[in-house]
């Protein structure tokens, strides 16, 4: 058995002004951007309230996409949970697996990154 949820909306932006992008999305989500935004970063994590979803401006070199990231306290049961739905592994890294859905959306499944995990997460057999 493992758990997992819905983690992070992840918003990739190509951008050379991550800032200027975190501002339009925190205003237009109304989620206010964080006391010292790293502009020079790769992401600015908006100020949701505790245990919410986070949501997450992050700068790409790819095309402009939103991606969901799901948290799970077991990656590869997840990740074998998923491909059973018909999910499919892009690639590994040092602590995600990219994965795409049968829709072609794709997604990232990780450890668990907000409050909360044990309480909100779904149990999986």
């Amino acid at each position: 058995m493992h758990k997992s949820r819905l983690g992070n909306i992840v918003i990739d932006c190509p951008t050379d002004d991550l800032l200027e992008q975190a501002r339009f999305w925190s205003a237009a989500l109304g989620c206010p951007l964080p006391a010292d935004p790293e502009a020079d970063g790769r992401f600015i994590k908006l100020v949701t309230p505790p245990g919410d979803v986070q949501v997450i401006i992050q700068r790409v070199t790819h095309e402009a996409r939103a991606h969901l990231d799901i948290e799970t306290d077991s990656i590869e049961s997840e990740v074998v949970r998923l491909q059973r739905l018909g999910a499919t592994v892009v690639s590994r890294k040092e602590r995600w697996v990219v994965m795409q859905a049968p829709s072609g959306h794709r997604f990232c499944v990780g450890s668990p990154y907000r409050d909360g995990f044990d309480r909100g997460a779904t149990t999986w057999d």
